[in-house]
């Protein structure tokens, strides 16, 4: 499967809209990520696919030696300013998931947070987190599951916009099985289910914040004429009220993840 036309349109749509605000909204994840990881002071950290910084930030703050990379360069730059404003040294450079410009074992640990899961061949991104990272260093991941919102969001969004024949959905990453087959057996994994909460006014305001600002459905709506646009959108509200725990008028957001660490064989 030939990925370059897939992977500019991937750019395209995470360049549209406004993910640094989306991903300003669950930081979380990124700091127990970091634990879970047991990242120490000191230690190289690569970012992959690193959007606005969440992970490197989450690093920075540990004293590590980092460096994020993504393929989107507005996010680059918003990463760089929240780097700046926190007095955080973190140093961030444009770069493909499937394609680390980093030679071997150049980094005790390597996270994503929502990121190398979207790169198109999966296989491949999975060679190259296990490439650059050293013997005995670990690969650390924040993986949406099939069973979470964003999986349904996704099929939602497919039903009026497919995506590329033979792309395999991202939320495969979020499946302990599927880590086993593209990390292979040499490696460990420990992947606990995890979850956190968003809040919203309603479901139609998070609808609307993810028509704005999540690249992925403000690129698909885009594409869409007016009505089936508007189809979207409302089919989108019914999405996430199936992920409703509130118990009240507001809209409190179950977001699913797998919270994996590969570790990679060899002398720490």
């Amino acid at each position: 499967m030939d990925t370059t036309i897939i992977k500019q349109r991937q750019q395209t749509a995470w360049a549209s809209g406004d993910y640094a605000a989306v991903g300003a909204r669950f930081p979380l994840t990124a700091e127990l990520l970091c634990e879970a990881a047991d990242l120490r002071a000191g230690e190289r950290v690569l970012d992959v696919a690193c959007g606005s910084g969440n992970a490197a930030i989450a690093a920075a703050r540990r004293f590590c030696q980092v460096t994020g990379v993504d393929y989107v360069p507005s996010l680059l730059e918003r990463a760089r300013l929240r780097a700046a404003a926190e007095g955080l040294a973190a140093t961030f450079q444009e770069a493909d998931a499937e394609d680390l410009p980093f030679p071997d074992g150049s980094f005790d640990a390597v996270l994503s947070t929502c990121g190398a899961m979207f790169a198109p061949d999966q296989q491949q991104t999975a060679r190259e987190l296990l490439r650059v990272c050293r013997p005995g260093g670990r690969v650390a991941m924040v993986n949406w599951t099939p069973d979470s919102y964003v999986g349904a969001l996704f099929r939602t969004i497919g039903r009026h916009v497919p995506p590329p024949p033979g792309l395999r959905p991202p939320v495969e990453w979020g499946d302990e099985a599927r880590l086993r087959e593209l990390f292979g057996p040499h490696v460990t994994i420990e992947a606990p289910r995890r979850s956190f909460h968003w809040r919203f006014l309603s479901a139609e305001h998070q609808a609307d914040f993810f028509a704005d600002c999540y690249g992925p459905a403000n690129r698909a709506l885009a594409t869409l004429d007016a009505a089936g646009a508007a189809q979207l959108r409302r089919e989108m509200a019914e999405t996430v009220k199936e992920y409703d725990v509130s118990d009240d008028a507001t809209l409190v957001l179950r977001m699913d993840y797998l919270e994996a660490v590969v570790r990679k064989p060899g002398a720490r």
